[in-house]
């Protein structure tokens, strides 16, 4: 983790992962989501572990196994409000088939576009 750390200069920023400088607006406006639909396409090649996509990941210093997103620390210390939203019903993971972006027409219709119709 301290590697990462240091050498990831985007990502520790936003996923609040550096202790003493989280910032509670990435974790307020994260929150304010009326949806979050997270989609893992079944042949990933690009983001590994492919399971990041829903917030999954390694334990600290190990490279397996991946963890689910409720057994991690970004989830279970809330750190951008991901545990937050999921208690609420607000979180929808959805695995597709298919690589990097790869997402056929009518699973975007299943998945994607009713979030993205007004709700009112």
């Amino acid at each position: 983790m301290k590697r990462y750390l240091e050498n990831s200069k985007y990502l520790p920023k936003l996923s609040n992962e550096i202790p003493n400088q989280r910032n509670s607006t990435y974790k307020d406006r994260f929150t304010s989501l009326h949806n979050l639909v997270l989609v893992k396409f079944q042949n990933e090649t690009i983001i590994i572990p492919n399971d990041s996509t829903w917030f999954g990941f390694y334990p600290d210093g190990q490279v397996e196994p991946v963890l689910p997103a409720n057994k991690t620390a970004l989830y279970t210390e809330d750190w951008i409000g991901l545990k937050t939203l999921d208690a609420a019903g607000k979180v929808k993971f959805v695995s597709v088939p298919g690589g990097h972006l790869e997402m056929a027409d009518h699973d975007v219709l299943k998945y994607i576009v009713p979030y993205l119709q007004n709700q009112s």
